[in-house]
């Protein structure tokens, strides 16, 4: 014999489908969410950051919590990044809100036994939910799919060679053409020794037969000519202390007091560990 009438068992029934109905419906958001966390984590790392700048500020952006002042500059000044980070925002912010009203009517107008019961089924839900995204295995599986994915369906790996290359830290890529009275013209790499002033060539234009034609990382045994164009990186104002050094014994004086200075710069950096 039944203790509840056959419309009131229905009515029972239908109540605890639709509290389980919103507590799986409120487990699944929060699996969305780390998911996507974890695909906004690969996109921002694919453009140069590093893993652990980009986990921070794609959880930061997905719960709106905001940035670091240092990091949220690298992020915003990279037009890539700002929209990941945009998109990023609008999920979570639709996320949380969903979140939210699965959770309310996970509970509201149950009883106390139904509430504890829940309660229960959701504390398990979440422990599932926190081992699955602390799981290094998992997070290095879905680290590869997602990136395979969004290195063939986007273009989204964009490297910012300002971070990369440390132009904002005193470096910086520059060219200028040799003059006539240049005290580069006429000479091989190897006798010029610009790295003992801290600087690289990276590549050279010249025209040749009326089309100008360029060659990257040249050697030590190729000559500078005039109207060569040079694309050096170093510090700013080596380069452009390069670039304005006349041919004769003023270049010549010139050229040891700037590698007296990369000397400077050397000793400063071993006192620092190596580092600029």
């Amino acid at each position: 014999m039944s203790w509840f009438p056959k419309s009131g068992r229905c009515e029972f029934i239908n109540r605890g489908l639709c509290g389980m109905v919103a507590l799986i419906t409120l487990l699944l958001v929060i699996l969305f969410s780390i998911i996507v966390v974890r695909i906004g984590t690969v996109a921002l790392k694919m453009t140069g950051l590093p893993k652990e700048i980009a986990a921070f500020q794609a959880q930061s952006a997905f719960s709106g919590t905001g940035f670091t002042t240092s990091e949220s500059e690298v992020v915003v000044s990279h037009p890539v990044r700002r929209k990941i980070i945009r998109i990023l925002m609008l999920l979570g912010s639709a996320g949380i809100a969903s979140a939210m009203a699965t959770l309310v009517l996970t509970f509201v107008g149950r009883t106390v036994e139904e509430m504890a019961y829940r309660g229960l089924w959701l504390a398990i839900g979440l422990l599932a939910l926190y081992l699955f995204a602390r799981s290094k295995l998992i997070d290095k599986w879905m680290g590869k799919l997602f990136e395979k994915a969004l290195d063939r369906w986007t273009t989204i790996r964009v490297y910012d060679y300002e971070q990369l290359l440390g132009l904002s830290k005193g470096y910086t890529i520059s060219q200028f053409k040799v003059k006539e009275d240049s005290w580069l013209a006429g000479k091989t790499l190897k006798e010029l020794e610009l790295e003992r002033e801290g600087i690289i060539v990276l590549g050279i234009y010249r025209r040749v037969n009326g089309k100008e034609r360029y060659l990257g990382a040249p050697k030590g045994d190729t000559r500078i000519e005039v109207g060569d164009t040079i694309i050096c990186y170093g510090h700013e104002e080596a380069i452009i202390n390069l670039s304005k050094r006349l041919r004769g014994v003023r270049g010549d004086l010139e050229h040891k007091q700037a590698i007296e200075k990369e000397m400077i710069r050397e000793a400063i950096r071993k006192l620092q560990g190596g580092f600029d």
